[in-house]
């Protein structure tokens, strides 16, 4: 049975938060930034005041750089806490017609931005939207609305220091990856940002791990860093660090916070096959 907690709803206010909570729903249509700028997408500052900026080339410029380097026309690309689309629409944008791209988010409210963005014209690979929860289980979940801004939304009993408490929550259904793989293309890249849940995400696909092999881009809270190691390294991945410049990425030891995870039969898939290493179209990445 799914038992319900009270939050506190009252929290300190400051200039930001005021800002945050005035600028609630506010819905604009913005342009990805180069090599994206094709594909425009629907963002809310309801995912932080960064999206009320008119261009969006300083948003998670690591993760969309990551895009750039990693998916190849043709890809299947699974984004597995989508938020307001991001690396979903970029993805979709770099496999183009013949790829495709599963982009699973919880929120209903970013759920409903995902879908506006999908109905927006643009060459791009098609993009399955799945209102759900990936966890290490098919079953129902608490799903905690962060009072800042929606990125930080959580599982109950996870997520960070950074949500400025909790506004409301909503019951959701949870799906494993490994019962993804009975209704999606199987992947070759799998991007993962849960607010904590990212192990409880890994442990549920043990066939994708060991059949499929995808490349694995994954945020790891610190307290996370362990078992998330454990399972990667189980299932013979190599670990780089993703926030490194492509062409630059050892192998490192433990899971870091941007975790590059590749097949160990395959450790030059860590960068692209045409390689951009030397492209001058983009700035993505940071020095190492």
């Amino acid at each position: 049975m799914i038992s319900q907690t009270r939050y506190p709803t009252t929290t300190w206010l400051t200039p930001r938060s005021i800002a945050e909570r005035v600028s609630h729903r506010m819905v604009l249509r913005r342009r990805l930034p180069t090599p994206f700028k094709q594909t425009q997408i629907y963002v809310s500052s309801e995912a932080g005041l960064k999206y009320l900026w008119p261009r969006l080339d300083d948003i998670d410029p690591v993760l969309l750089g990551l895009a750039y380097d990693l998916v190849q026309t043709g890809s299947a690309v699974w984004d597995i806490g989508a938020n307001t689309g991001l690396f979903t629409f970029a993805s979709a944008t770099a496999a183009g017609a013949t790829g495709s791209v599963l982009a699973v988010e919880p929120d209903t409210v970013m759920v409903e931005l995902l879908r506006r963005s999908s109905r927006l014209p643009g060459p791009r690979a098609a993009i399955d939207i799945l209102p759900a929860a990936v966890t290490a289980a098919s079953g129902v979940t608490r799903f905690c609305i962060a009072s800042r801004n929606r990125a930080t939304n959580h599982i109950e009993g996870l997520g960070s220091s950074q949500t400025g408490g909790v506004r409301a929550v909503q019951v959701v259904p949870t799906v494993s990856l490994d019962l993804l793989l009975e209704y999606f293309a199987a992947p070759d890249i799998v991007k993962i940002d849960v607010e904590g849940a990212e192990h409880l995400v890994l442990e549920g696909g043990a066939q994708l791990l060991s059949d499929v092999r995808p490349i694995i881009i994954c945020e790891v809270a610190a307290e996370n860093t362990a078992t998330v190691t454990t399972v990667l390294r189980e299932h013979d991945y190599q670990i780089f660090d993703g926030d490194q410049t492509i062409g630059t990425r050892p192998s490192v030891d433990a899971a870091p916070w941007t975790t590059l995870a590749i097949p160990a039969e395959h450790p030059d898939r860590r960068m692209s096959p045409d390689s951009k290493v030397n492209r001058s179209d983009t700035s993505y990445g940071v020095d190492s």
